[in-house]
């Protein structure tokens, strides 16, 4: 009697446990909480639109939307939900994408001998607080342009008795309260110009360095609150007004913009004015100015110096001041002759 022998076959390597089903719907439910307003605020800035509210705010704060964008991934490779994982890569993406710098296409240094040096200090000094702070740095960086936003009384009353017409001749001033007030002071002499309408004063002015005429413009539109969009529009649309208008000249607008490299309503004034964002440019490009207590990657670069194509940007750092939400912006400049 032949015996047959016979090899059992190995047992299947059992895989991991499936998810439990109500499990992967609260997964699943979860999945798409996280990612629903990342997806809009990456479908409005691929779409070059700053919407409504809340997609107007959360876009000055893109870079933080990437948090929830990857939770929402890990915890759909966890579920495995194959939706919810192509959809939170494709957030990622976008969003990936568009947080690099903003280029207008200028990036290269102007042709042409350099013809002027000039330092640009930018500040927000939130009702006229941080005032003896400004005024410190103002002794201490020497700025040649000096562009204060919220400039109220006790803010215009010291630049007045504190800052000596010696050293800064040259002034365009317009008092106000609360955030209303704005002033530009000058080393270089300063001519007349008719400013922007707004809310929040925004002077505008001629300067002159040699012969070169160079337009300063302060900018301080209303932010974006809610059920305030519409005229937060409204005045960045100003500035771009303002941008067109000076294409093609020497140029700087400085100010709390209330607005980011991720609103399409800022690109369109660099767009407008050929212009070039000279923390972009000096190396602090996602750098946070406000709110000043936090830090990158936390907070929204709303405080820009902004110049025309005939300038170059040596440096660009952002300073702290006691008593204010906004952090300074102080760039020093090089003024090509690009004829």
């Amino acid at each position: 009697m032949n015996s047959a022998t016979s090899t059992a076959a190995p047992a299947a390597t059992p895989g991991p446990p499936p998810y439990p089903a109500r499990r992967r719907r609260a997964a699943a439910w979860l999945v798409t909480l996280l990612l629903l307003l990342p997806t809009a605020a990456a479908a409005c800035r691929l779409a070059d639109t700053d919407a409504v509210t809340p997609v107007t705010q959360l876009l000055a704060f893109l870079p933080w939307l990437l948090i929830p964008a990857g939770v929402a991934l890990l915890l759909a490779a966890l579920a495995r939900l194959r939706t919810g994982m192509v959809w939170a890569v494709a957030v990622l993406a976008v969003t990936g994408w568009f947080v690099r710098p903003y280029d207008t296409g200028l990036t290269e240094h102007p042709k042409g001998p350099v013809v002027a040096r000039l330092t640009v200090l930018s500040s927000n000094v939130e009702f006229g607080n941080a005032t003896p702070d400004l005024l410190a740095t103002i002794r201490r960086e020497q700025p040649d342009l000096v562009f204060v936003q919220e400039c109220a009384a006790r803010c215009s009353d010291a630049l007045a008795a504190e800052v000596s017409t010696a050293d800064y001749p040259y002034r365009n001033i317009v008092e106000g309260e609360s955030a209303s007030g704005s002033a530009i002071l000058s080393r270089l002499p300063l001519k007349a110009a008719p400013g922007i309408a707004s809310t929040l004063a925004m002077p505008g002015s001629v300067a002159l360095a040699g012969e070169r005429r160079i337009h300063v413009q302060l900018a301080h539109p209303l932010p974006p609150v809610p059920g305030g969009v519409d005229d937060w529009r409204r005045e960045l649309g100003r500035l771009r007004t303002y941008a067109d208008g000076v294409k093609g000249s020497s140029a700087i607008v400085a100010g709390d913009f209330n607005a980011t490299q991720d609103h399409a309503a800022f690109r369109r004034i660099l767009d407008a004015g050929g212009l070039r964002d000279g923390a972009t440019l000096g190396g602090a490009s996602r750098a946070p100015s406000w709110p000043a207590a936090v830090r990158a990657p936390l907070g929204a670069q709303i405080d820009h110096v902004l110049v025309s194509e005939d300038f170059s940007v040596r440096a660009a750092r952002f300073l702290d001041l006691d008593d204010t939400d906004h952090r300074s912006l102080l760039v020093r400049l090089e003024l090509h002759d690009v004829r």
